[in-house]
């Protein structure tokens, strides 16, 4: 029999993370006439979404319930499971502080003010929300920053949160790809924390498989490398990420090579410098990386709107019922259904990886079922591997925190010190009160301090 469940979705508006999970929750029979309830500030891609969804549900043959609403109060009553997608201020916001901070040397890359302040806040009110009116309910956190936002929610509130990310699988799946492996055989273990996670168990049929990708790296990489269309987000086995095996002995897996910040600067210095490491263009942080992602993006809101305007196209034509490899729903399924399943989630430590405290949250494989989340103890992640990537990565989120938490500044100064970009103490503050002054960030240039902010 079905396990019926209540589902709110808080940032529903963008239509293809949502046409995902409808799909996912239409391809797994034992959620069956459950109840799915998009939440979205902007009231036409909340009705696009919904229209889709429904539509969908219907030609699946699906008795999911499809519900919509601009409240989140509304959404979270009764809810079961909520998702949370939501983009604080949405791509045009994120884009303008980019184009900013490219003006005083950070080349489209993180900066410790970039879009975190407005993230932290509504991912804070959304777990209180959890926290007052479902609280039974599970908080599945989709939307970046998925380190910082979990460790918030989990240390100020008392919401069941629980991170996902699908770039290590991202990663895995390319990787058993490009050496020409079996998945049925490949077994393996990627500890760390959020973008910042490590293959520390690389197995095929129960050998070392880590051979493997060394005959390939020698054979096949440059060849690879050369080709005029990139895989997957030019990041999993791109050069930055081959290098950064040679150094530490592992291999950084999804979007680790370009994410972790500040120790992997020399990577970003420059455009020329992107090129070389994610080739041809650049990678996901470069000009051309950036505009062909969205580029891609645009392209993926035409076709929705095209099938949206059109009541007589199929829906399951455009976005065929194939699964996502996204892991909400087996997440959700596991829990509602006893159905115990194994999954990458990021959760507090409680002492499951060593050298991290357990209030921090980490990346790691986990047991889900009906009686929830249990994270296992996994390997040590080397010496050198915690002192060069992982544990630098805990001390800037603690510094992000710190500064959000007290509203000092002088936290997020910090992180910009330790960039290697930085290249003096006027750069760094004149970058920072930019930001704070960049209009949509009035709220945040109170909350640090700052006056006049929203002038540019």
């Amino acid at each position: 029999m079905p396990t019926v469940v209540r589902i709110a979705v808080v940032g529903a508006g963008s239509a293809q993370f949502s046409l995902g999970l409808i799909r996912d929750l239409c391809l797994t029979a034992e959620l069956g006439g459950s109840t799915v309830v998009f939440m979205d500030v902007d009231p036409d891609r909340l009705a696009t979404v919904a229209t889709l969804a429904a539509r969908y549900a219907a030609e699946m043959g699906s008795d999911l319930r499809v519900e919509r609403t601009q409240e989140r109060e509304a959404a979270l009553a009764e809810a079961d499971f909520v998702v949370n997608t939501a983009l604080a201020g949405g791509h045009g916001r994120e884009e303008a502080e980019r184009a900013l901070l490219d003006q005083h040397g950070y080349h489209r890359g993180l900066h410790p003010a970039e879009g975190f302040f407005h993230q932290y806040d509504l991912m804070r009110e959304v777990a209180r929300d959890v926290e007052r009116l479902c609280p039974d309910a599970w908080l599945i956190q989709s939307s970046n920053p998925v380190f910082d936002g979990c460790t918030l929610m989990t240390r100020e509130t008392g919401a069941k949160v629980v991170g996902l990310c699908h770039g290590p699988f991202g990663g895995i799946r390319e990787l058993v790809e490009t050496l020409g492996l079996d998945p049925g055989g490949v077994a393996f273990e990627a500890p760390g924390v959020n973008h910042c996670v490590w293959l520390t168990q690389f197995r095929y049929h129960g050998q070392d498989a880590y051979p493997l990708l060394d005959r390939w790296i020698e054979e096949e990489s440059a060849a690879y490398w050369s080709r005029a269309e990139p895989a997957y987000g030019e990041t999993q086995l791109s050069p930055a990420a081959i290098d950064l095996y040679r150094f530490y002995g592992l291999l950084p897996l999804g979007d680790t090579s370009r994410a972790i910040w500040p120790e992997a600067w020399w990577y970003h210095l420059d455009a020329a410098t992107k090129r070389r490491w994610w080739p041809p263009f650049g990678g996901f942080d470069s000009d051309a990386g950036w505009a062909r992602y969205l580029a891609k993006l645009d392209g993926a809101v035409a076709a929705i709107k095209a099938v949206a305007a059109d009541p007589t196209a199929r829906v399951t034509e455009a976005f065929p019922p194939q699964p996502s490899g996204e892991q909400i729903v087996p997440l959700i399924d596991a829990i509602a259904n006893d159905r115990r399943t194994s999954l990458l989630v990021n959760v507090p430590n409680r002492g499951a990886l060593a050298g991290i405290p357990d209030d921090v949250v980490v990346e790691v494989p986990a047991v889900v079922d009906g009686g929830g989340i249990r994270p296992a103890v996994v390997s040590p992640v080397p010496q050198r591997v915690m002192l060069g990537a992982v544990l630098p990565q805990w001390l800037a989120m603690e510094r992000r925190l710190a500064g959000f938490l007290s509203g000092d500044p002088r936290y997020l100064m910090q992180v910009l010190l330790a960039e290697g970009r930085t290249r003096s103490w006027e750069q760094a503050e004149a970058s920072l009160d930019a930001v704070m002054r960049l209009r949509g960030n009035e709220a945040m240039a109170r909350h640090y301090g700052v006056a006049g902010g929203g002038s540019a």
